[in-house]
């Protein structure tokens, strides 16, 4: 517990310096002098004008690595939660249609409505879609009378598919222009990063993470298989349906905001495991903080790499995340030899 605790400590201090980092390095290096003095005139400790370069501090740098650490940390548990409920371990939002329902509610407002609400009308209706995906894959688990692991993943996958369906029709169909727009969102980016929407994200990680502490030692009896959990009192199929429901709100809202960023969710459990081991107490807080840093991390490259250009940060993540199932691959064959 105490190697646990100082690991995670160590965590969240390299999770400090990748954000100050993510702040200081972009298009243009911002001295930290200029930082500290703009978060000073933001907070109302120092009375002044701000200069072009405080603005860029204030109002996009520093809203945006945030944004990175919350959803990264957010992701790492839907990763842990869905692995666990459904006892499968490339089990992600993106394997239940989760992100593929927000997609297309984005891409049918960037092709067809437009900015109708302003700011709020992309996340808004990413966030629907996202609910509407994990109604149809609740509602088909329902009506099978099951809350099996495989028949939740097969529901998963098929609402997953229409709904890429649908995504590709918007952008055939829609606005050619706005195809650019459509791609990069698909792929992933902080760039829609305001403090306007800062609430939506932190609801989100907030969400996830205290329900799934709160469940935490269901979650441990779901480890040992259904039947020996339901011999310790625990509610395997309301179990399975709230944390998959819960997993599915907190989602759509990360991606209402950050478009789809892959692997994530995938990959953070099984780094966390590693540190952490399977008991979920100790599971989710070094997820959070192994996800946060990850996602931090991804973003700051995806700003560097093609400098001044930025690269969606799914590129940047799904390029890792093929590595690491490839070596998560090796390894299983290592271990069955």
């Amino acid at each position: 517990m105490i190697r646990l605790s100082l690991a995670n400590l160590l965590g969240a201090v390299v999770l400090v310096a990748f954000l100050m980092a993510s702040i200081l390095y972009g298009t243009t290096r911002i001295p930290l002098s200029d930082i500290i003095e703009a978060v000073a005139l933001g907070s109302g400790f120092v009375e002044g004008e701000m200069s072009p370069v405080h603005r860029i501090v204030v109002d996009l740098r520093l809203p945006r690595a945030l944004f990175a650490a919350m959803i990264g940390a957010g992701l790492g548990i839907v990763g842990v939660v869905l692995q666990t409920t459904t006892r499968n371990d490339l089990a992600d939002p993106f394997l239940f249609g989760l992100s593929s329902g927000a997609a297309a509610g984005a891409v049918f407002v960037i092709t067809v409505t437009g900015d109708i609400l302003g700011i709020w009308t992309l996340p808004l209706a990413a966030f629907c879609g996202g609910l509407v995906a994990s109604g149809i894959v609740l509602a088909l688990v329902h009506g099978l009378r099951t809350s099996s692991p495989e028949k939740l993943i097969l529901a998963g996958l098929a609402v997953s598919f229409l709904f890429a369906a649908i995504t590709n029709y918007l952008i055939f169909a829609g606005d050619s222009r706005a195809a650019h727009s459509v791609i990069f969102w698909m792929l992933g980016g902080l760039g829609l990063a305001r403090w306007e929407t800062l609430p939506l994200v932190f609801f989100g990680l907030a969400l996830i993470f205290f329900y799934s502490v709160y469940c935490s030692r269901w979650m441990d009896a779901l480890l040992t298989g259904d039947l020996t959990a339901s011999t310790l009192g625990v509610p395997v199929q309301r179990l399975r349906f709230s944390m998959f429901f819960v997993a599915a709100l907190a989602t759509s809202t990360f991606v209402s905001v950050a478009g789809v960023i892959g692997f994530v969710g995938l990959m953070v459990p099984h780094l966390a495991r590693g540190l952490a081991g399977s008991l979920h107490r100790q599971l989710l807080p070094t997820a959070a903080i192994v996800g946060a840093v990850l996602l931090t991390v991804s973003d700051m490259l995806c700003r560097l790499i093609l400098a001044p250009q930025e690269l969606p940060v799914g590129i940047v993540t799904t390029s890792v995340g093929s590595i690491f199932v490839f070596m998560l691959l090796f390894k299983t064959r290592k271990m069955q030899r």
